[in-house]
């Protein structure tokens, strides 16, 4: 279920996408949030620049949250990104004990901008996999996709 504050946070994984653009890696921004409103942690998308290709922002975000909090304090936290978390960032979140995600571009409309034909084409949404745990993982998208969109055009060509 969409709450409150879902755009005003969605709109901040897109600016921190467009911040992942502009340093030369591929446009993907996520951010943590609290179960009271507060933004934990940011991360973006460091595929290029640090030549790691788990270097997605969901993946990123998770390392750092990992750390810094307890699964339990995680289960009541949400994750906001940009464009649908991808398989390997689904896991990740679903390990770390996430309990929410809120997502911007579907992983539909990312491949329309990609290209179905690219070899970077995975086709396992989000909610597929959240749905195969033994726990339950909310998930909240798309939302703003049009303007989630912008940050991946021209991008891919």
């Amino acid at each position: 279920m969409m709450a409150l504050n879902d755009q005003k946070y969605i709109r901040m994984a897109i600016k921190i996408a467009q911040a992942a653009r502009d340093n030369s890696n591929h446009p993907f921004g996520a951010l943590l949030v609290s179960p009271d409103g507060e933004n934990l942690l940011e991360a973006g998308n460091t595929t290029v620049t640090e030549k790691d290709s788990t270097g997605h922002a969901e993946t990123n975000l998770v390392r750092m949250a990992s750390v810094k909090y307890d699964r339990d304090y995680l289960a009541k936290c949400t994750v906001y990104t940009s464009t649908e978390p991808c398989p390997m960032c689904s896991g990740a979140i679903f390990w770390a004990n996430i309990g929410r995600v809120v997502y911007g571009l579907s992983e539909e409309s990312y491949y329309e901008v990609v290209g179905r034909d690219s070899e970077e084409v995975l086709y396992l949404p989000c909610r597929e996999i959240f749905a195969r745990g033994r726990r339950h993982t909310e998930v909240v998208g798309p939302i703003l996709e049009s303007e989630a969109r912008e940050v991946h055009q021209d991008f891919w060509d």
